[in-house]
């Protein structure tokens, strides 16, 4: 346990992997799009569910949605207490849930110029969001939903179970990007 712990931040060249512990992570999950749910969202945050695909923030950067599948979109905050005022605006919607994995669900914070290189490497090229979008994918070999707000900046949400794992994978790879 104390080597993972030591790997919370892994650094290497043109590129910085971060465990974002101070992240709270939520999944909206709903029947329809465009059902009573939805509609319950938009009335919330000022803005629709995301389309296929895509991720943005809103309420000036405090909050990030996120498409996950036809069904689901993962919401992602700093702010414990804007999660807990969304859950509770959203706790009478019908056709819908809210459902807190900040417990499950472990965010991390790639930043650099070699992000695109390292999910290749890890997963390919679907892996890789361009900004504004939300890839689901298998980056080394686990379930990751990898989200790009900007430029220079990609999230990578994993379940906490394997995040060891992942983080192990990312910090061979970077070795590999290392010149000799």
């Amino acid at each position: 346990m104390d080597e993972f712990q030591l790997q919370q931040r892994i650094t290497g060249r043109d590129l910085l992997a971060c465990v974002e512990e101070s992240m709270h992570v939520a999944t909206l999950r709903y029947f329809d799009r465009a059902g009573p749910f939805a509609d319950a969202v938009r009335a919330a945050l000022g803005a629709p569910l995301p389309e296929p695909l895509a991720a943005r923030e809103l309420m000036e950067g405090q909050l990030i949605l996120a498409w996950r599948s036809p069904t689901e979109t993962l919401c992602v905050t700093r702010s414990i207490t804007r999660l807990a005022e969304l859950t509770a605006q959203l706790a009478g919607a019908a056709d819908g849930c809210i459902i807190d994995l900040s417990g499950a669900v472990r965010i991390v914070r790639l930043t650099g110029l070699r992000i695109a290189d390292l999910l290749c490497r890890l997963g390919g090229t679907a892996s890789v969001p361009g900004p504004g979008e939300a890839r689901g994918s298998r980056v080394a070999d686990v379930a990751v939903l990898a989200l790009s707000v900007r430029a220079g900046e990609t999230l990578l949400a994993v379940d906490r179970a394997y995040l060891p794992h992942l983080l192990a994978w990312i910090r061979e790879t970077l070795l590999d990007f290392e010149p000799d």
